[in-house]
C-alpha cells in the first residue's frame, strides 16, 4: 500500500518554513547516518531559501560521517554548550530528526521541552511521545531521510535539495536500512533514490565513505569481538556479542566503532534474532536486529527500556553485564516458539 504524507502537515511544514528565520535543528543522542543526514539535508534546503539554520547535536557522531558537506559546522553540546544555548535562545523555530521523545536528545531534552518558539518533529519510529507545534511521524518509512525527502518535495523544495543535500539523504536512507536489507522493500525508497542520482551524487562513493574507511583498531575490535564474544543459541535461532568497557579501553574505542557489528550473527544461517552488548560507566547499551517478523521493537519496549522498529531497535539495563547477558538468555525461552517459526 503507498503511504501518503498527510496534506495538512505538508501545507503546516511550507508555512512553518516560510514564517521562519532562525531555525535549529536536533538529532537524538548518539546521532546516526540517518540522523546526521537528515538535519544536514534540512540545513541545505533551509539555507538555500535564506534562512538562517544551525545543527546543534548532543554529542560527537562518527568519524566515517564526517565527509558530508556541512558537518564541520555543527554545534556539539557537550563540547560547546554556551554557544549551543546561544543558538537555541536566539531560534524562532526547532526542528527535531529522527526521535520522537525528548529524552532521545540527553542533556538537551531540557532546551527542547523548553523551547518557546515552534516545535517541529519529522521521525520514523514508531510510538511518539513528544509534545509539538507539528509532528510528522510515519514508522512504516525506511528513515527519516526517506521522510524527509518525501516531506521537502510534497511542499514544493525540490529544486532547493542540491547535490550535497542529496547526498546526505542517501547517506541516511542506505545506513538506516543496513544498505538496503531491512526495511526496504517500499518501491517508492527506489524511485525516491532514482531522483537522488539524477541531482548527481555518486552512490558507489557515499558505501565506500561510509564502510570502507575503518581504521586498523575497529577492524582489531570487530575481529575480536567476532572470534572471542560471539555467542551462538542454536536451538533458540539467535546469536549475541558483548563488549566490556575495558576491551573497548582495549581497542582505543571511538563513536561508531561498533555500528554495524551487531548484524554480524545473524549471518549465521538459522539466526533470526541477535543483540550487542556494550559496557558504559553506569549501564549496558544494548542493540537488537532481527530477520523476519520477530519483532525486536516489542522485546526491546518490554524488557530493556528501550524500543524502535520490528527488525531494529535499541535500549539499556542498570544491571551489571553479567546480570544483563543472565537475563536476555532467561528471556529467551519466553520467545521460543516466535523464534522458532519466524519467517
Amino acid at each position: 500500500m503507498k503511504i501518503e504524507i498527510n496534506q495538512f502537515q505538508i501545507e503546516s511544514f511550507v508555512d512553518i518554513i516560510q514564517n521562519s528565520h532562525s531555525v535549529v535543528i536536533v538529532p537524538h543522542i548518539g546521532p546516526d547516518g540517518d540522523a546526521i543526514g537528515s538535519c544536514l539535508a534540512l540545513t541545505g534546503v533551509l539555507k538555500s531559501l535564506h534562512k538562517e539554520a544551525k545543527i546543534v547535536i548532543p554529542n560527537e557522531f562518527p568519524d566515517f560521517l564526517q565527509w558530508i558537506e556541512g558537518s564541520d559546522s555543527v554545534i556539539d553540546f557537550e563540547k560547546q554548550s554556551k554557544v549551543a544555548k546561544g543558538v537555541f535562545a536566539s531560534a524562532d523555530t526547532l526542528f527535531c530528526l529522527d526521535f520522537n521523545d525528548f529524552e532521545r536528545a540527553g542533556d538537551l531534552k531540557n532546551l527542547l521541552s523548553g523551547f518557546s518558539g515552534t516545535k517541529v518533529m519529522i521521525d520514523h519510529h514508531p510510538g511518539p511521545v513528544a509534545d509539538c507545534n507539528l509532528l510528522i511521524s510515519y514508522p512504516e518509512i525506511s528513515s527519516t531521510c526517506e521522510l524527509l525527502f518525501r516531506v521537502v518535495e510534497a511542499g514544493g523544495f525540490l529544486d532547493n535539495l542540491d547535490k550535497a543535500a542529496s547526498e546526505a539523504i542517501y547517506t541516511g536512507i542506505m545506513t538506516d536500512t543496513g544498505n538496503f536489507s531491512y526495511n526496504a522493500s517500499d518501491p517508492e525508497t527506489y524511485r525516491i533514490i532514482a531522483k537522488l542520482l539524477e541531482k548527481g551524487i555518486d552512490k558507489d562513493l557515499i558505501h565506500s565513505n561510509i564502510y570502507h574507511t575503518f581504521s586498523e583498531d575497529r577492524w582489531r575490535l570487530f575481529g575480536h569481538c567476532l572470534k572471542e564474544k560471539m555467542v551462538i543459541l542454536h536451538d533458540l535461532r539467535t546469536g549475541y556479542l558483548s563488549l566490556s568497557k575495558e576491551e573497548l579501553k582495549q581497542f582505543n574505542y571511538q563513536p561508531g566503532d561498533t555500528e554495524g557489528l551487531v548484524n554480524y550473527p545473524l549471518m549465521v544461517k538459522g539466526i533470526v534474532f541477535c543483540a550487542l552488548f556494550m559496557e558504559k560507566d553506569d549501564y549496558v547499551k544494548a542493540s537488537f536486529r532481527s530477520k523476519g517478523s520477530f519483532s525486536t521493537n516489542e522485546f526491546s519496549r518490554k524488557h530493556f527500556n528501550g524500543g524502535g522498529h520490528t527488525n531494529a531497535s535499541g535500549g539499556n539495563s542498570n544491571l551489571s553485564m553479567t546480570d544483563t547477558i543472565a537475563k536476555f538468555e532467561s528471556l529467551l525461552g519466553e520467545y521460543k516458539d516466535e523464534l522458532l517459526n519466524s519467517y
